[in-house]
């Protein structure tokens, strides 16, 4: 796809993603994510070449104008839209697909020091929530969303939907009739509990506190 197409379909991206977005002039001179983004298409394709030292510059620059940084070596496919963008960091070997969206504070991140793939792998259509930490060589399927804060280490399937510390499946989308499932979630269901329980000890405590005065 040609760089004028790309960016054709970036600034689409905004405007589809953000109802705060109200002209094309804004998008090209005000939105971060936006400018990393072509930063990346640039210092990818220098990448590609094996065009020594000069796209880690640009890269460099473009973490220092925006407060994203991507390394070169990560492709990155259209439609990719960064919300707010300030602390995102994508690692050198991670695979961005089509439609991606990713919010502030999120990390794609690699666990080895080996030079082969480490970091993640995200399929069409994703939604990564504000502070999300993905690490390692794990794939995140289609149409998934990971909740905000999550740390997920292990692959997702399309169509879930993950949240907490570690990421864990918590529903599934049906693509053919668009309907959620949630599932069984024992880790969070035993939370609760705990929760519950405290609470309740805590009740009891200020009961016995107001009996001795």
């Amino acid at each position: 796809m040609g760089f004028c197409r790309g960016i054709r379909k970036d600034i689409k991206a905004v405007f589809e993603h953000d109802p705060a977005a109200v002209n094309t002039l804004e998008v090209l001179l005000a939105y971060p994510g936006f400018h990393a983004r072509q930063f990346h298409r640039i210092a990818h394709t220098l990448f590609r070449w094996h065009i020594p030292f000069l796209p880690r510059y640009i890269s460099h620059i473009s973490r220092f104008l925006t407060g994203i940084e991507i390394h070169p070596g990560a492709k990155i496919g259209e439609g990719f839209f960064i919300d707010h963008g300030m602390g995102v960091v994508i690692g050198e070997t991670s695979v961005i697909g089509d439609n991606v969206t990713i919010y502030q504070g999120v990390t794609l991140g690699g666990t080895s020091h080996l030079r082969a793939k480490r970091h993640p792998t995200l399929g069409n259509n994703v939604v990564v929530g504000v502070g999300a930490q993905l690490i390692g060589d794990i794939t995140i399927g289609d149409n998934t969303k990971v909740g905000a804060g999550s740390v997920v280490v292990t692959s997702v399937p399309a169509n879930a939907t993950v949240v907490g510390v570690p990421g864990r499946v918590v529903a599934m989308r049906n693509p053919d009739t668009d309907t959620v499932e949630r599932l069984p979630d024992p880790v969070g269901e035993r939370l609760e509990s705990l929760e519950e329980r405290i609470a309740g000890l805590e009740k009891t405590l200020k009961r016995l506190e107001r009996a001795k005065k």
